[in-house]
C-alpha cells in the first residue's frame, strides 16, 4: 500500500474539533493537555507554551498518528480515509485504532461497516459527549467522500 501525509484539510480538522489552548488543562478524561490536544509527561498544572509551541507539538504528535496509520491499514485507501483515520488516531491513541471493528473493516475493503464504526467512540466512560459524536461524524464523513 502507498504511504500517505496527512494533507491541509485532514489538518483543518483536527484543528478546528482540538482549538488551541495555549495553558495547560484537564480534558474531560482528566487528562492535562495543552496546545492542540497535546499529552505527555511533560504537560501539567500551569504549564503554559507560545503559538510556535502549539505548532511544533501538534506536527509532532500528528506524526505519530500518520505513522501508525500507514503501518496499520493494509488495505487501499483514499486520502479523504486516511485522514479521518489519522484524526480519530490522534484524538484516541494508536492502541485504539489497532485493536477496532474499524480497523478490521477498513483492512477487509468494507468501507460502509468502516464508516459506521466511527460512532462507537463517541464516550468517555459510558458516558456520550457531544463534542466527541460532532467529531466521529465529521471523520466519518470524510471518510466516505470520494477522493
Amino acid at each position: 500500500m502507498a504511504k500517505f501525509t496527512y494533507s491541509d484539510a485532514g489538518f483543518a480538522l483536527t484543528k478546528n474539533f482540538e482549538g488551541v489552548m495555549l495553558s495547560a488543562y484537564a480534558d474531560q478524561g482528566g487528562v492535562w493537555t495543552v496546545g492542540y490536544g497535546h499529552t505527555g509527561p511533560g504537560v501539567h498544572a500551569g504549564l503554559t507554551i507560545t503559538q510556535e509551541q502549539a505548532d511544533i507539538f501538534l506536527h509532532s504528535d500528528i506524526a505519530g498518528a500518520v505513522a501508525c496509520v500507514n503501518k496499520l491499514v493494509t488495505g487501499k485507501i483514499n486520502q479523504n480515509q486516511f485522514d479521518a483515520l489519522v484524526d480519530f488516531v490522534f484524538n484516541l491513541g494508536c492502541a485504539s485504532l489497532a485493536t477496532s471493528t474499524l480497523l478490521r473493516d477498513v483492512n477487509s475493503g468494507n468501507f460502509n461497516d468502516a464508516s459506521g464504526q466511527f460512532l462507537r467512540w463517541d464516550h468517555i466512560g459510558r458516558v456520550v459527549i457531544p463534542g466527541l459524536t460532532r467529531r466521529r461524524q465529521a471523520e466519518a464523513t470524510l471518510f466516505s467522500t470520494p477522493a
